[in-house]
C-alpha cells in the first residue's frame, strides 16, 4: 500500500512539475514575443504578401493578404491574374469567394473548412491566456528541429485538435509548429516552419513560413513571405461580414430590335 501511494505520490509531482515547466515555457514565449501588454495592446493587422506553391506538376506564386481584428474575426485574399479567393470568418460563422472553382458569389463554408479558420481567427493565438480559452499546454521535452535542439511544447485546443509547438532554447520564440487534426476518423497534419521574425508595434512576427502538407496538399510545400504588416489600423467589422448575394434575374427583359 505504501509503494502505491508512493509512486501516486512521485505521479503526481511529476505532474506538477511538468505543468510548472510548460507554463514557464509559455511566458519566456510570450516575453521573447514583446510581452503579454504589448501583444494584448494590438487590436487589428493588415498584412500583404506573396505565396510560392511548389508542387510536382510545378510551382506559381501569388498575392496573398490578411486582416485580422481581435478578438476572433479574419479575412484572407489569394490573388493570381486580378482574380481573388476570398475566406473569412465574423466571429460566428465562415464564408467564402471561390472564383478558381467556379463559384463567384460568396457562399458559406462546410464544416471543416469552417473548423479551420474560426482556429485561425484566434487574434493572439492558442497560448495567450490558453487556461481561460480551455486549451491545455504540456511541456514535452527536448527535441531538435533540421538538427538544431528545442523545446517541445504539446498544446491541445479545446475542440481536441493539436499543436505541436517547438521553441528556439536561446530565443524561445516558435521556429516550428506541427499541426494535427482528426477529421472523420482521419488524420490531417501541417507542418510551418517559422523564421525573420521582425518587430511591428513592439512584437515580433514570423515574415517567413514555410508550410507542408494540409491545405499545401501532401506532397506540396507553400512558402509566405510577409512583405508589409500594419498594427492597429482602422478596421471595420463589416469586413468580416458575408456580402449579400445578388439574387438571379428571373425576368429578363424581351428581345428587341437591338438584343436580337
Amino acid at each position: 500500500m505504501r509503494h502505491f501511494f508512493g509512486i501516486a505520490a512521485l505521479a503526481c509531482v511529476a505532474s506538477l512539475l511538468g505543468a510548472q515547466t510548460a507554463a514557464e515555457l509559455v511566458a519566456k514565449n510570450l516575453e521573447a514575443r514583446g510581452g503579454v501588454a504589448q501583444i494584448k495592446a494590438i487590436k487589428s493587422l493588415r498584412m500583404t504578401g506573396k505565396v510560392q506553391i511548389d508542387m510536382s506538376m510545378g510551382s506559381f506564386v501569388a498575392q496573398v493578404s490578411r486582416t485580422a481584428m481581435a478578438p476572433n474575426l479574419v479575412r484572407d485574399a489569394f490573388t493570381i491574374q486580378g482574380m481573388s479567393q476570398i475566406q473569412a470568418y465574423d466571429g460566428s460563422s465562415g464564408w467564402q469567394i471561390s472564383p478558381f472553382e467556379g463559384r463567384k458569389d460568396p457562399e458559406l463554408m462546410g464544416e471543416e473548412q469552417l473548423r479551420d479558420i474560426s482556429e485561425e481567427a484566434d487574434f493572439y493565438g492558442p497560448l495567450v491566456d490558453y487556461n481561460t480559452k480551455d486549451n491545455r499546454v504540456e511541456y514535452m521535452g527536448h527535441d531538435t528541429v533540421d538538427g538544431d535542439d528545442a523545446y517541445r511544447l504539446k498544446v491541445t485546443l479545446a475542440n481536441g485538435d493539436l499543436i505541436y509547438y517547438y521553441l528556439d532554447p536561446d530565443t524561445y520564440l516558435e521556429i516550428r509548429t506541427d499541426k494535427i487534426e482528426y477529421v472523420r476518423g482521419g488524420m490531417h497534419e501541417q507542418v510551418t516552419n517559422l523564421g525573420s521574425y521582425k518587430k511591428v508595434a513592439g512584437v515580433y512576427f514570423p515574415f517567413s513560413m514555410e508550410v507542408g502538407g494540409g491545405v499545401a496538399g501532401p506532397n506540396s510545400t507553400m512558402t509566405i513571405t510577409v512583405e508589409k504588416m500594419e498594427a492597429n489600423v482602422p478596421v471595420e467589422p463589416s469586413e468580416f461580414k458575408m456580402p449579400a448575394v445578388k439574387p438571379a434575374d428571373n425576368n429578363p427583359k424581351p428581345a428587341g430590335k437591338g438584343n436580337r
